[in-house]
Protein backbone atom coordinates (compact mmCIF):
# COMPACT_ATOMS: atom_id res chain seq x y z
CA UNK A 1 0.00 0.00 0.00
CA UNK A 2 3.06 2.36 0.76
CA UNK A 3 4.36 1.97 -2.46
CA UNK A 4 0.86 2.22 -4.47
CA UNK A 5 0.77 5.57 -2.30
CA UNK A 6 3.82 6.59 -3.80
CA UNK A 7 3.18 6.02 -7.15
CA UNK A 8 0.37 8.26 -6.79
CA UNK A 9 2.54 10.55 -5.70
CA UNK A 10 4.53 10.82 -7.59
CA UNK A 11 2.16 10.28 -10.40
CA UNK A 12 0.93 14.15 -9.34
CA UNK A 13 3.89 15.66 -8.28
CA UNK A 14 5.20 14.95 -11.83
CA UNK A 15 2.02 15.78 -13.94
CA UNK A 16 2.09 19.37 -11.83
CA UNK A 17 6.05 20.01 -12.35
CA UNK A 18 5.23 19.25 -15.66
CA UNK A 19 2.72 22.25 -15.68
CA UNK A 20 4.51 24.65 -13.85
CA UNK A 21 7.92 23.93 -15.84
CA UNK A 22 5.29 25.06 -19.11
CA UNK A 23 4.37 28.10 -17.38
CA UNK A 24 8.40 29.10 -16.32
CA UNK A 25 9.53 28.22 -19.94
CA UNK A 26 7.31 29.07 -22.20
CA UNK A 27 3.49 31.19 -21.12
CA UNK A 28 5.45 33.59 -18.63
CA UNK A 29 7.99 34.26 -21.36
CA UNK A 30 5.40 34.34 -23.96
CA UNK A 31 3.56 37.34 -22.27
CA UNK A 32 6.86 39.05 -22.57
CA UNK A 33 6.03 39.49 -25.92
CA UNK A 34 2.44 40.33 -26.00
CA UNK A 35 0.82 43.65 -25.46
CA UNK A 36 0.58 44.22 -21.81
CA UNK A 37 -2.57 44.58 -21.61
CA UNK A 38 -3.24 40.91 -23.93
CA UNK A 39 -0.52 39.23 -21.64
CA UNK A 40 -2.56 40.96 -18.46
CA UNK A 41 -5.96 39.55 -19.41
CA UNK A 42 -4.83 36.11 -20.86
CA UNK A 43 -3.32 35.58 -17.65
CA UNK A 44 -6.32 36.45 -15.55
CA UNK A 45 -8.34 34.10 -18.06
CA UNK A 46 -5.49 31.48 -16.98
CA UNK A 47 -6.18 31.44 -13.39
CA UNK A 48 -9.85 31.31 -13.86
CA UNK A 49 -9.77 28.55 -15.65
CA UNK A 50 -6.74 26.44 -13.69
CA UNK A 51 -9.77 26.72 -10.95
CA UNK A 52 -11.37 23.06 -12.30
CA UNK A 53 -12.36 19.88 -11.20
CA UNK A 54 -9.46 17.85 -12.69
CA UNK A 55 -6.85 19.93 -11.93
CA UNK A 56 -7.66 20.54 -8.30
CA UNK A 57 -7.77 17.32 -7.84
CA UNK A 58 -4.61 16.58 -9.23
CA UNK A 59 -3.25 19.29 -7.31
CA UNK A 60 -4.88 18.73 -3.98
CA UNK A 61 -5.18 15.03 -4.13
CA UNK A 62 -1.08 15.33 -4.38
CA UNK A 63 -1.29 17.31 -1.78
CA UNK A 64 -3.22 15.18 0.66
CA UNK A 65 -1.46 11.68 -0.51
CA UNK A 66 1.81 13.79 0.10
CA UNK A 67 0.93 14.21 3.69
CA UNK A 68 -0.37 10.19 4.41
CA UNK A 69 2.89 9.58 3.17
CA UNK A 70 4.99 11.20 5.41
CA UNK A 71 2.61 10.07 8.26
CA UNK A 72 2.56 6.89 6.83
CA UNK A 73 6.47 6.56 6.96
CA UNK A 74 7.09 8.30 10.41
CA UNK A 75 4.66 6.11 11.67
CA UNK A 76 5.69 2.85 10.38
CA UNK A 77 8.96 3.71 9.73
CA UNK A 78 8.10 2.19 5.90
CA UNK A 79 11.04 1.11 3.57
CA UNK A 80 12.34 4.48 0.94
CA UNK A 81 12.00 6.33 4.94
CA UNK A 82 13.86 9.58 4.14
CA UNK A 83 13.14 9.51 0.22
CA UNK A 84 9.41 9.60 0.69
CA UNK A 85 9.20 11.88 3.43
CA UNK A 86 11.67 14.77 1.92
CA UNK A 87 9.88 14.08 -1.67
CA UNK A 88 6.47 14.28 -0.22
CA UNK A 89 7.91 17.48 2.04
CA UNK A 90 8.56 19.40 -1.02
CA UNK A 91 5.80 19.12 -2.64
CA UNK A 92 3.42 19.98 0.06
CA UNK A 93 6.44 22.70 0.34
CA UNK A 94 6.74 23.84 -2.77
CA UNK A 95 3.93 22.36 -5.04
CA UNK A 96 1.02 23.80 -2.54
CA UNK A 97 2.37 25.84 0.01
CA UNK A 98 4.44 28.09 -2.48
CA UNK A 99 1.04 28.00 -4.44
CA UNK A 100 -1.11 28.75 -2.05
CA UNK A 101 1.24 31.64 0.18
CA UNK A 102 2.58 33.36 -2.81
CA UNK A 103 1.34 32.47 -6.18
CA UNK A 104 -2.70 32.47 -5.24
CA UNK A 105 -2.71 36.09 -3.77
CA UNK A 106 -0.72 37.68 -6.49
CA UNK A 107 -3.47 36.11 -8.72
CA UNK A 108 -6.36 37.73 -6.78
CA UNK A 109 -4.49 40.91 -7.03
CA UNK A 110 -3.97 40.68 -10.57
CA UNK A 111 -8.06 39.37 -10.92
CA UNK A 112 -8.99 42.87 -9.67
CA UNK A 113 -6.94 45.30 -11.48
CA UNK A 114 -7.89 46.93 -14.30
CA UNK A 115 -6.80 46.45 -17.85
CA UNK A 116 -6.45 50.03 -18.40
CA UNK A 117 -5.35 52.13 -15.71
CA UNK A 118 -1.57 53.20 -14.78
CA UNK A 119 -1.86 50.98 -11.85
CA UNK A 120 -2.85 48.00 -13.73
CA UNK A 121 0.19 48.36 -16.09
CA UNK A 122 2.27 48.38 -12.87
CA UNK A 123 0.90 45.89 -11.23
CA UNK A 124 1.28 43.58 -14.69
CA UNK A 125 4.95 44.09 -14.53
CA UNK A 126 5.40 43.13 -10.52
CA UNK A 127 3.14 40.31 -11.06
CA UNK A 128 5.19 39.01 -13.51
CA UNK A 129 8.51 39.16 -11.95
CA UNK A 130 7.30 37.96 -8.81
CA UNK A 131 4.76 35.53 -9.61
CA UNK A 132 7.39 33.67 -12.28
CA UNK A 133 10.37 33.56 -9.66
CA UNK A 134 7.98 31.98 -7.30
CA UNK A 135 6.90 29.86 -9.80
CA UNK A 136 10.83 28.96 -10.77
CA UNK A 137 11.28 28.19 -7.34
CA UNK A 138 8.07 25.97 -7.21
CA UNK A 139 8.93 23.92 -10.31
CA UNK A 140 12.60 23.36 -8.54
CA UNK A 141 10.42 22.05 -5.77
CA UNK A 142 8.35 19.72 -7.73
CA UNK A 143 10.72 18.57 -9.86
CA UNK A 144 13.12 17.61 -6.91
CA UNK A 145 9.97 15.70 -5.16
CA UNK A 146 9.57 13.56 -8.18
CA UNK A 147 13.11 12.58 -8.33
CA UNK A 148 12.69 11.63 -4.41
CA UNK A 149 9.82 9.45 -4.79
CA UNK A 150 11.07 7.94 -7.42
CA UNK A 151 13.89 6.98 -5.09
CA UNK A 152 11.67 5.97 -2.62
CA UNK A 153 10.70 3.19 -4.84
Amino acid sequence: MFETLVIVALTGAGLVAGLLFVFSNCVMRSFEEMPEAEGMRAMQIINRRIQNPLFLSIFMGTTLVCLGIIVWAVLEGAAGFVYAVAGAGLYVVGGFGITVFFNVPLNHQLDQASLDSDEGRELWARYRRDWTRWNHVRTLLCVAAVVLLALAL
